[in-house]
């Protein structure tokens, strides 16, 4: 059974499912087989360092190792910021409420989108409530978890009469440059270039 996610709006909370969409919903797949001389079907093996040997699927894993090079579990590592400073983990936004909160379009429009999912109501969940909110060309968001761990995300809920959307992400740090100085041409030198003396052929 999936998890359900329960959202409260105005005092009234509703139970969802995630479905999250993705790309090959949206156009399919494509799975590409590769064959070798023999017509066997070819695998994808790891080459050591040695240069030499072949390691087949399987064969690798990831450690996570302390200063001396001693393997380490990873319930023993500790998280911690910038500053050095202890990160305390968040929880699972499922099976809690959620409190959503008015959000405006520039603030959706900002985000660095990591998933997207249609909600789907939970058996015995009305979720026309959320429907007649989000028909009124609101967007709500609020703090959000899959698994839990070191820091929320964003979800914004969009959409219309019989179909909500949960988009997932992060607040794009956008950064603005320009020029310290515009050049500015001079009337002689503005009548010395014309559109005959840009080549596009150099570029």
């Amino acid at each position: 059974m999936a998890r359900e996610l329960i959202l409260s709006l105005d005092g009234q909370e509703i139970a969802v499912q995630l479905v999250k969409l993705d790309r090959e919903k949206l156009y399919g797949d494509v799975e590409v087989e590769a064959f070798d001389e023999k017509g066997k079907p070819a695998t994808l093996k790891v080459l050591a360092a040695d240069g030499k040997t072949l390691i087949d699927k399987g064969g690798t894993a990831l450690a996570t190792v302390n200063e001396d090079g001693d393997s380490i579990s990873r319930t023993e590592l500790i998280a911690l910021d910038a500053d050095g400073e202890k990160i305390d983990p968040v929880e699972s936004s499922f099976g809690k409420p959620n409190v959503l909160k008015r959000a405006t379009a520039d603030d959706y429009l900002s985000q660095m989108v990591k998933a997207t999912y249609i909600l789907e109501p939970s058996e015995g969940s009305d979720i026309n409530f959320l429907y007649d909110h989000l028909s009124a060309d609101q967007i709500y968001s609020f703090p959000f978890s899959y698994r839990g761990g070191l820091e929320l995300d964003n979800a914004f809920l969009l959409g219309k009469s019989d179909t909500a959307f949960m988009v997932v992400g992060k607040q794009a740090e956008l950064q603005f440059v320009k020029l310290n100085q515009a050049s500015v041409l001079d009337s002689v030198e503005e009548a010395e270039i014309s559109a005959d003396d840009l080549d596009f052929g150099l570029l």
